[in-house]
């Protein structure tokens, strides 16, 4: 009876969990419910290609960008109040994008969007690493990851179904309403906690590491607009890496750095940090990719991509919570690496199921990804404050949030760039005599998935050709993803299976050398 008691949500602080997962729901929701809106959002109001990628690229990079820098103010403000602002602000931004008739402006307020994610999903891990300790807090955060399942399961089945029946903006308007209801409880239930140790914001810090974030995935986006040896594409990633050194001289001389860099000299906590960037490449870009796909080129209804999509992200629900369970007997790391091995395998069976150009084929191997990303997901969240003392959490979820989120973004750009270089080569095949600014556009419309348009520059290539160009691309792209997956796993295996664990500790160099 101890055991079960100790492990159980005390009946206070349940409404604490409710307005968290409520929040957490809504993050991935926006994020896949806007991959599926923006077909329809291109064809009513318009707009380059470049332009509809923003759609989404502007609110992960926002939100990978200044999530450390919302972990450190929940940790000297408090936590409730960043919370209570973020999930106040991304409603607000839900009913104006829902409104809105501008794509720039759009544009823009995903951007802002992305800023009151950070805000919200900081302040809420923060807050429930104060409230929760011990298997409770595993439990708790295990149920965190199982909202985001929740969003990314249903997400683009009710982004589909919302479009078919009200519109593109109703997509928007329902994230509105789930972050309302979030609020509503948040605002009396929550308890305020902070850092009474903090000491601030790394301002020079958090002004580099994001104008570096920027730089690079604006970098990443222009390579198949301007060809990756352009003097743009050049510049901007060699301004990066720029930025990239300037931000580690200063993140070594500041007193509170917003990213303690002597972190990085332990595997274990390598190893936490690349597990969100093997499910952004294995699952997360699937997001994007897939509905392109099935949308654009299979020409199904959002309707009918966004049930397609649900063999993909429906495990999400039930596997985080069995990865859970799994601890009892087998190591954390172990879990982890099983669930890449099993994801990577997925995406192998998938570019199989898409060079066939047999829709219905790429259900199965969508549900094994699914189930193999499912097992490290539900983990994650909890490894992630495992390296650092409980009264910085704000850093702890910040650094691991940061790099999750931003991982995210920039796996989108570089996938984007990938894609459109093996679409590129293609088009070069079927159109070699065609003029280098026609051959560009259609790059750009076909790989995001837009054949009409495609068709329109390319009138000489048929439906048939681009159709097998873009199944092709798609086939040689999973297959990269695949051993980028198992790299990822190999590196979690070693990081969390074969080092010795190391005991959560100050963040102090000091102290971790005596540890040592």
């Amino acid at each position: 009876m101890s055991n079960l008691s100790s492990t159980a949500t005390p009946p206070s602080k349940t409404p604490v969990l409710v307005a968290i997962c409520l929040a957490a729901i809504i993050l991935p929701l926006s994020f896949v419910s806007g991959s599926i809106a923006t077909p329809v959002i291109g064809r009513e109001l318009g707009g380059s290609a470049q332009a509809l990628s923003w759609i989404t690229n502007a609110f992960m990079l926002s939100f990978g960008c200044f999530l450390m820098a919302a972990g450190a103010l929940a940790d000297e403000i408090g936590r409730k109040r960043v919370f209570i602002v973020g999930v106040s602000l991304f409603a607000l931004l839900s009913g104006l994008i829902g409104f809105s008739s501008n794509l720039l402006w759009i544009d823009v307020m995903r951007a802002a969007q992305g800023v009151a994610a950070a805000a919200a999903l900081a302040g809420g891990s923060a807050s429930l690493a104060h409230e929760f300790s011990g298997r409770a807090q595993t439990r708790a955060f295990s149920l965190l990851g199982s909202s985001f399942g929740i969003g990314l399961a249903f997400g683009p089945f009710l982004a589909g179904l919302l479009i078919a029946h009200f519109g593109w903006r109703s997509v928007f308007l329902s994230s509105m309403v789930i972050a309302l209801l979030s609020l509503s409880i948040g605002v009396t239930r929550l308890n305020e906690s902070k850092n009474p140790n903090a000491a601030g914001i790394d301002w020079p810090g958090t002004l580099l590491f994001t104008a570096m974030l920027a730089l690079l995935t604006w970098g990443l986006m222009d390579i198949p607009v301007k060809g990756v040896a352009s003097f743009e594409v050049i510049t901007l990633l060699l301004a990066t890496l720029v930025l990239l050194v300037l931000f580690i001289v200063v993140e070594r001389k500041v007193g509170h750095p917003m990213l303690d860099l002597s972190l990085f000299r332990y595997a274990r906590f390598i190893g936490v940090q690349a597990l969100p960037l093997a499910t952004a490449f294995g699952f997360v870009v699937l997001l994007v990719l897939l509905p392109m796909q099935f949308i654009g080129i299979a020409g199904m209804s959002e309707e009918q991509a966004g049930l397609m999509m649900m063999a993909l992200s429906l495990p999400m629900l039930v596997v985080p919570l069995l990865a859970a369970f799994l601890t009892r007997w087998i190591s954390s790391g172990i879990v982890c690496t099983g669930g890449l091995l099993i994801a990577a395998l997925g995406l192998v069976w998938l570019s199989q199921s898409i060079a066939s150009q047999n829709m219905l084929a790429t259900l199965l191997p969508m549900t094994v990804i699914g189930i193999g990303i499912g097992l490290p997901w539900g983990l994650m969240d909890g490894l992630s404050i495992s390296v650092v003392p409980k009264e910085r959490a704000g850093m702890a979820t910040g650094i691991f949030s940061t790099t999750r989120v931003a991982g995210e973004g920039i796996a989108l750009a570089i996938v984007g760039a990938m894609l459109a270089g093996f679409v590129g080569q293609g088009i070069a095949k079927i159109t070699p005599n065609s003029d280098s600014a026609s051959a560009s556009v259609a790059i750009q419309r076909l790989a995001i998935g837009d054949l009409h348009q495609t068709q329109r520059v390319l009138p000489q290539a048929s439906a048939q050709q681009l159709t097998e160009i873009y199944a092709g691309a798609l086939h040689h792209l999973l297959l990269w993803l695949a051993a980028l997956t198992l790299i990822s796993a190999v590196i979690v295996y070693v990081a969390l299976c074969l080092k010795k664990h190391i005991a959560p500790q100050p963040v102090n160099e000091a102290l971790y050398q005596q540890d040592q």
